[in-house]
């Protein structure tokens, strides 16, 4: 059989709704390849640099023996060969340093822990794709040959049917959608909208305010000497002259029985009877007690 009659790997194909967008720095771009133990993506960073990023299916994520196998193949590796690893048990061995932490990102509690990944260099051969299906394959042990003699029932791994991606986190979040990071085309859109939104709304705030009437000066605060009513002018009863100081008064023209003074209606301290008193006037009746004298005199001593 001629070698151009060997069927290649098969091409790459859409991500799935279940697949992440991102997994650590590496955005995912298509399937390349799907197997029990793992996923290969095609994917690439913010560099650009193409990877043939392996991620560890749900089902082998949770079991210690195949992170173990993971991180024992990709520590055989060529050192330019491995671009990063991350994911739970990536962190140790001769390629640790490579290990990309993602502690900084939001953790919720409770949270499973990340499945193993490792980022190879995509140099766009077959002979890259056929590394990582040798990795996955150590992985799953199927191309682990059976030591000793067989006797009994076959072995098969537990978690072979839980062929659900790995657990993985992407922080800061993508556009809703969209399965690629932002170019630099939408982070200038988005500014400009920005910029667009504040502009109108400081133009509408100036529309508004710029017809409104000045508002009056507050009325000015009285002060303690034109606030008091009767501390600067004399009350009506403190002596001013009535302005019926003319014409004598019915009661004022009678003198008084008792005697010829004014005050000679206000009640005695001995008197019980509260009688009224009528506040005296500048004209007063005469001195003389004559009954018959209705001229007023004019008080001297004003």
């Amino acid at each position: 059989m001629s070698t151009s009659s060997v069927p290649g790997p098969p091409g790459p194909t859409p991500l799935l709704p279940e697949d992440p967008p991102k997994v650590g720095d590496f955005w995912l771009d298509a399937r390349a390849l799907a197997m029990p133990a793992g996923i290969t993506y095609l994917a690439h960073d913010d560099a650009d640099t193409p990877v043939l990023l392996v991620l560890l299916t749900h089902g082998a994520a949770g079991d210690a023996a195949a992170r173990d196998r993971l991180a024992g193949e990709v520590n055989h590796l060529h050192v330019e060969t491995v671009v990063a690893r991350g994911g739970q048990g990536q962190d140790s061995g001769r390629l640790g340093y490579l290990f990309r932490s993602e502690t900084d990102d939001p953790v919720l509690p409770g949270e499973t822990p990340l499945a193993p990944w490792v980022a190879l260099l995509n140099d766009g051969s077959g002979a890259a794709l056929a590394e990582c299906a040798r990795i996955l394959r150590s992985v799953d042990l199927s191309m682990t040959s059976p030591q000793g003699r067989v006797a009994g029932p076959n072995y098969r791994l537990h978690w072979l049917d839980d062929a659900r991606g790995g657990t993985s986190r992407t922080w800061p979040l993508p556009w809703p959608g969209r399965r690629d990071r932002a170019g630099w085309s939408s982070v200038a859109i988005a500014w400009l909208i920005i910029v667009t939104l504040a502009a109108l709304g400081l133009l509408i705030a100036v529309l508004l305010f710029q017809n409104i009437p000045p508002s009056p000066p507050p009325p000015p605060v009285p002060t303690s000497a034109s606030g008091s009513g009767g501390s600067g002018s004399p009350s009506p009863q403190s002596g001013s002259p009535s302005p019926s100081s003319g014409s004598p008064s019915p009661q004022s023209a009678s003198p008084s029985q008792s005697s010829g003074s004014p005050s000679s209606a206000s009640p005695t301290p001995g008197n019980n009877q509260h009688t009224p008193t009528k506040p005296p006037t500048m004209n007063s009746p005469g001195a003389s007690g004559s009954s018959g004298s209705a001229t007023p005199t004019r008080n001297k001593k004003l």
